[in-house]
């Protein structure tokens, strides 16, 4: 990212550390944030406090903080939103129960039984959340969590769990995904890692594209020095089909900046990956 593009971070007034809202991608299965309403506004208290007495006359500050920012007018031009694939138009749920219908039909069954009456809705409805990767807005799910910090050692988010659908049978392929990055002049809120994870986990895929994507979108959006991303996978299409092996699994790595110049530090970060292997955060 260019020095100019950093710049768009940058506001006169500090957002809050990790403010996240309801809504699509305001609270995740692995995020941390509160608040109501389809953008998930954040509220700050001493605002409100301050403005007890005098908020019928004085204009109000979310307009400046909350409104579109030029980094959100950045996370929305429509050039990032085409590089990550995040422009896909509403999935299409009657076609989809309409397609569910006649594969029940193909197969032998009775769409007309009672166990089988509502599964086209149903399905139509897990493939419009399973695949809500291609329609997140990332300015909303960022919602101003990048904040001005003086630090320059690793940052690791490690243990994040995944579930994405294979593109080749559209058949579960799941894991857990490690993140690293070493700030430029900014750091992300710790629950937008794994939301940046789900957002391109959501998606039909392919565990190599996935793992470089998360990469890529960290380095750009934060002005990274570096980024790693390690994901390992288990993939359904080997396992309850084709090749039948239950215990085998996949990892995959992107590398980037220092981290793809550096031996030294990519062994540092896998070396904090074994040390933490197989041991609980909270006992």
């Amino acid at each position: 990212m260019s020095k100019s593009e950093l710049n768009l971070f940058n506001n006169n007034e500090t957002p809050y550390q990790d403010g996240t809202g309801n809504g699509k991608n305001g609270k995740g299965k692995n995020g941390n944030g509160n608040g109501n309403g389809k953008n998930g506004h954040n509220h700050n208290h001493d605002h409100d406090h301050n403005h007890d007495h005098d908020h019928d006359h004085a204009p109000r500050s979310e307009a400046v903080v909350f409104g579109e920012t030029e980094a959100d007018a950045f996370l929305r031009s429509p050039d990032l939103l085409h590089k990550y694939e995040l422009d896909f138009p509403a999935v299409d749920t009657d076609a989809i129960k309409a397609a569910v219908t006649r594969i029940l039909s193909a197969v032998g069954e009775d769409p007309q039984r009672e166990g089988l009456l509502n599964t086209p809705k149903r399905v139509a409805g897990a493939y419009a959340e399973l695949l809500e990767g291609y329609r997140t807005d990332p300015a909303e799910l960022i919602n101003n969590a990048i904040f001005d910090v003086q630090y320059d050692d690793m940052v690791i988010v490690r243990d994040i769990e995944y579930f994405s659908l294979c593109e080749h049978h559209m058949l579960p392929f799941l894991g857990h995904a490690h993140v690293a990055y070493i700030p430029g002049e900014k750091v992300i809120g710790l629950s937008k890692i794994p939301r940046i994870v789900d957002m391109f986990s959501r998606r039909l895929q392919v565990q190599e594209r996935l793992t470089r994507q998360i990469a890529e979108f960290i380095e750009e959006v934060l002005g990274a020095r570096g980024v790693a991303v390690v994901m390992d996978g288990m993939h359904m299409c080997s396992m309850m089909r084709g090749v039948h092996k239950c215990h085998s699994g996949m990892t995959t790595s992107a590398f980037l900046g220092s981290f793809k110049e550096d031996s030294n530090l990519r062994k540092e970060f896998m070396g904090h990956l074994e040390r933490s292997a197989g041991k609980k955060s909270f006992m």
